[in-house]
């Protein structure tokens, strides 16, 4: 028996490093009357290192079963805890679910180094001891925000702000993908987003993935971090080191952003990746139904980087009470089968700003005195997006001298680094894909994807014709609106210019095409010149 309270006394020890475990038994105890028993101490413990009841029963019993543990849970821990807080605020304090126990013990002050908050009016009570100490270290220690860009200059995203801070700090999500196409404004959410909700943290960890730097790298600053105490073998395997951020994860609530996730992302032309055959070389071996030679390219992690998919799986698969933030223009493969949206794993997806968001861009640029017709003109063209909005500010304003009427004029509307973010997104897809994106630019009114399976040339099957347009939407790129698919006015500009020039390339050495070069751009212009009326209507 002296052998049995042992073990029950050795479960779930870590809970000592970050609660008044001996003040909380104390107060619990007074709340039920008697002292609490070693079971009812063990599974308090395993609750406040953020384990689920099912993972308490499966630590403890082996079992997947939970209804013993539940059954302790709701006929004892749960009405001393709501006891114990009701007494100390004079008002009515229910414990909803396993998770929200943490949440207010830790709000009661029984978290170390946290002041006592009133759990029902969420105001800190004045307990001045080591004040000065605290808030160095919060500032100090328990925020590292590595590269974050400056975020002082933000505009609107106010809705957005407002529903991802109520689905981590409220809702205790997981992890959470905000996804967009280049230059929407994702890197500049996600800081202001930290720096919006950090209050409810005791770590918030900023980290961008832009170098690609290998998932040991990272792993090893995140715990290091979050806990300096332990000691990081290199010899260890990553699934370990995961293993080792979990835990970091339960027994603290923890903000992790990891920035620029599709820079870890294959491009499409890995040699490991699936072969695709162009239009005019078909396979060995041709599928039957499959004659035109066409595959999709799944999005997958660049050679090496593989773990980083393991991680994303395990940090929304795992029970945990902190949150992995991800930014992306493409959509992880793990995403998709972990999210939803009553589930812990979500994704967002930014869109362009609206007028008046956009037009203090363009008054910061300088264009105060402008007319508002031409600036909204302008807006629609670059559909709200935050970085083209300020790249062709500046130049019309280096180039026009101010003159938006110039600029529109012209006609141009992709050039310079807005072409090269457009080509890097473009260059990942398959041939399928931009297929795909040609017809949806040139026909604005697609009913259906049989529609489109029927009349896209040569002819593909329907399951191709899915996953294709499936790949599109996770790679930020298409929209899906009402009864039609969408793309914003810069990309249709941006597919219509590569069309010119893939239709002179395809000319042969006599000059000869099936279109001659200056009646093909001229139509498409035409055609392009009807969408833009057609938009500014």
């Amino acid at each position: 028996m002296a052998a049995n309270l042992n073990k029950i006394e050795e479960d779930f020890l870590e809970a000592k490093n970050n609660w008044e475990l001996e003040k909380l038994y104390v107060d619990l105890a007074s709340a039920k009357g008697k002292a609490l028993t070693p079971v009812e101490k063990k599974f308090l413990r395993g609750l406040l290192c953020g384990f689920s009841p099912a993972e308490i029963a499966n630590a403890v019993y082996k079992s997947r079963s939970s209804s013993t543990v539940r059954v302790y849970l709701s006929n004892g821990l749960y009405k001393y805890i709501e006891d114990m807080l009701s007494n100390q605020e004079g008002s009515s304090i229910k414990v909803k679910n396993w998770s929200r126990v943490t949440q207010l013990l830790e709000k009661a002050g029984y978290k170390k180094g946290w002041f006592q908050i009133d759990v029902t009016n969420n105001q800190i009570i004045t307990t001045e001891k080591n004040k000065a100490d605290f808030d160095t270290m919060k500032t100090a220690q328990r925020q590292d925000w590595g590269e974050a860009i400056d975020v002082s200059k933000f505009y609107g995203r106010t809705s957005e702000l407002a529903s991802l801070s109520e689905w981590i700090v409220q809702e205790r999500c997981r992890l959470v993908v905000l996804l967009g196409m280049g230059g929407i404004g994702k890197t500049a959410l996600s800081v202001k987003l930290a720096e919006a909700i950090k209050e409810n943290f005791e770590f918030v960890i900023w980290r961008s993935l832009s170098l690609a730097p290998p998932l040991e790298v990272i792993l090893n600053q995140l715990i290091s971090l979050l806990s300096p105490e332990a000691h990081i073998q290199s010899t260890e395997s990553v699934e370990r080191n995961i293993s080792q951020l979990i835990e970091c994860l339960r027994s603290s609530r923890c903000l992790i952003v990891l920035d620029g996730v599709d820079s870890i992302l294959s491009n499409g032309n890995d040699t490991d990746l699936v072969r695709e055959y162009p239009l005019s070389m078909p396979a060995s071996n041709p599928d039957v139904k499959n004659p035109s030679g066409y595959v999709t390219k799944q999005i997958r992690y660049l050679k090496g980087y593989e773990n980083y998919g393991e991680l994303i799986r395990r940090l929304g698969d795992s029970q945990h009470q902190s949150c992995l933030v991800l930014t992306s223009r493409e959509k992880p493969q793990e995403i998709a089968a972990l999210q939803g949206k009553k589930l812990p794993v979500r994704s967002w997806k930014l869109t362009g700003l609206s007028n008046a968001e956009s037009w203090q861009i363009l008054k910061e640029k300088g264009f105060t005195d402008s007319d508002e017709s031409e600036c909204r003109v302008l807006i629609e063209w670059y559909a709200g997006n935050p970085l083209f909005l300020k790249l062709v500010a500046t130049t019309i304003q280096e180039l026009f001298a101010g003159n938006i009427y110039e600029f529109l004029e012209q006609g141009t509307v992709v050039f310079g680094d807005i072409r090269a973010i457009l080509d890097e997104q473009f260059y990942r897809l398959s041939n399928l894909e931009k297929q795909i994106m040609h017809w949806l630019a040139l026909n604005r009114n697609l009913i259906s994807v049989r529609k489109l399976q029927k009349e896209i040339i040569p002819r593909v099957s329907q399951r191709l014709i899915l996953e294709a347009i499936e790949l599109l939407q996770r790679r930020s790129l298409i929209e899906r609106s009402a009864s039609s698919f969408a793309q914003t006015p810069v990309l249709i500009e941006y597919i219509a210019e590569r069309l010119i020039e893939e239709n002179f390339k395809n000319q042969d050495k006599s000059g000869y095409s099936l279109m001659s070069q200056t009646i093909f751009e001229a139509q498409l212009k035409n055609h392009i010149r009807e969408i833009r009326l057609d938009a500014e209507m």
